[in-house]
């Protein structure tokens, strides 16, 4: 698989936006799972927002829900996620995953996704 590349973080005060893109985001035709996990320092990488291409199916972490939005840009194979209302808990490296292994029905856990990027920083102050 292609190497996965995120760009878009950066430092940002509560309050503000960023969006996150990844790309090359292929599209198959039949559909890709992909997401955008985060990893905060100490903590576990969580998935924040998955998408399934095919058919548009996204699902997100409960504290991003209204704040974050995924979405696909299959004209550009470019992975987006736009996220609004930026809290100081968001700052994290996030990144780039596609590949789900088994069903894209829900965020499921860093061991379920076969592809990634390297990441971008995003810093939030308060």
């Amino acid at each position: 698989q292609a190497q996965l590349v995120e760009s878009g973080g950066g430092s940002v005060q509560a309050g503000g936006s960023l969006r996150l893109s990844c790309a090359p985001s292929i599209y198959t035709g039949s559909g890709r799972c992909m997401a955008w996990f985060r990893q905060a320092p100490g903590k576990e990488r969580e998935g924040v927002a998955v998408i399934y291409t095919g058919t548009g199916y996204t699902d997100y972490l409960g504290s991003v829900k209204g704040r974050f939005a995924i979405s696909q840009d299959n004209a550009k194979n470019t992975l987006y996620l736009q996220m609004n209302n930026l809290k100081p808990e968001d700052t994290a490296m996030y990144y780039c995953a596609a590949d789900k292994i088994g069903a894209c029905l829900e965020l499921g856990s860093f061991f379920d996704y076969a592809t990634w990027g390297q990441g971008t920083q995003v810093t939030v102050s308060s």
